[in-house]
């Protein structure tokens, strides 16, 4: 394999077998959600979603490294008048294989538009569960820092004297905060809710994700010429925005129309420069180059 982005035709599963251990930076992906794109991906059961997945996460946390992350975009389904637990289940079995569930994100979908059912309203989030090997992992924090915002300009023009010590919190809870520390500066850590709307550039996908939502996570969580993985790639929208960013990016996904889309746009998008980082080979194309 060489050190360029790569795109591979086939099931996770399998194609995933060929990658050496410890080899990938971030995997970032969204696999079919239980029952969802019945007419491309056959659709995956929720009672049968964690034991179809777990194969998938063991072999996923195999090729990521000890300073890796694992980015998981899910949701529930609503099944009989009640959430699914498929996801809270999967997490559970992702634990038990040595996976460390260390943070969630939401992504709130601020474009999301109304709906109603006679016992809930239409979602306007999903997760982002974040998964490593190791407590101590790469991160970059600094890279998706934000602007402090307007608010900062009122409140900070007259501190009152409560506000320029610690402020203990009313309720008598111990927390408590000390606004002074805000005064100079610009830019803030951001929250785990990502405000982001749905539209994307491809619209021949049926789940395609906006390009900012894998491109925030790759500024947090990898460094040029690192390697990302998306083993659902679907129309191939982490991998373009990892080539895109000077990253070498991977994709597998088991739907030709799909792989010929990614394929199509990769070509079109390529760097007369890419980044010169070698990463693990194949097994297959080790023998190769033994014979």
């Amino acid at each position: 394999m060489s050190n360029k982005t790569k795109i591979f035709l086939g099931d996770s599963k399998e194609v995933l077998r060929e990658f050496e251990n410890n080899s990938i930076d971030l995997i970032f992906t969204s696999p079919p959600y239980a029952d969802s794109r019945k007419s491309t991906y056959g659709g995956v059961h929720p009672d049968k979603y964690v034991e179809w997945f777990l194969p998938i996460s063991e072999q996923l946390r195999r090729v990521l490294k000890p300073t890796g992350t694992f980015v998981l975009n899910i949701k529930e389904k609503v099944v009989g008048g009640e959430r699914h637990t498929y996801v809270i289940d999967l997490i559970h079995g992702m634990k038990k294989q040595g996976w460390l569930w260390t943070e969630e994100f939401i992504w709130h979908k601020k474009n999301s538009y109304p709906g109603k059912w006679p016992n809930r309203f239409r979602d306007s989030w999903e997760r982002l569960l974040q998964f490593n090997k190791a407590k101590h992992f790469n991160m970059f924090q600094e890279e998706v820092m934000v602007p402090v915002g307007d608010w900062a300009k009122s409140r900070l023009k007259n501190l009152s004297k409560t506000d320029q010590q610690r402020d203990n919190a009313k309720n008598g809870s111990g927390f408590g905060k000390n606004v002074s520390n805000w005064i100079g500066r610009e830019m803030v850590y951001p929250t785990n809710v990502l405000h982001l709307a749905t539209e994307c550039n491809n619209k021949d996908h049926s789940a395609a994700f906006p390009d900012e939502l894998p491109e925030w996570f790759i500024k947090l969580f990898t460094k040029e010429g690192d390697v990302v993985l998306d083993p659902f790639m679907g129309s191939g929208t982490t991998t373009l925005v990892a080539q895109r960013m000077g990253r070498i990016g991977l994709g597998i996904e088991i739907v030709n129309e799909y792989y010929k889309l990614a394929e199509d746009q990769l070509s079109q998008n390529l760097f007369a420069a890419e980044p010169k980082v070698k990463y693990g080979t194949t097994k297959t194309e080790r023998s190769k180059k033994v014979h």
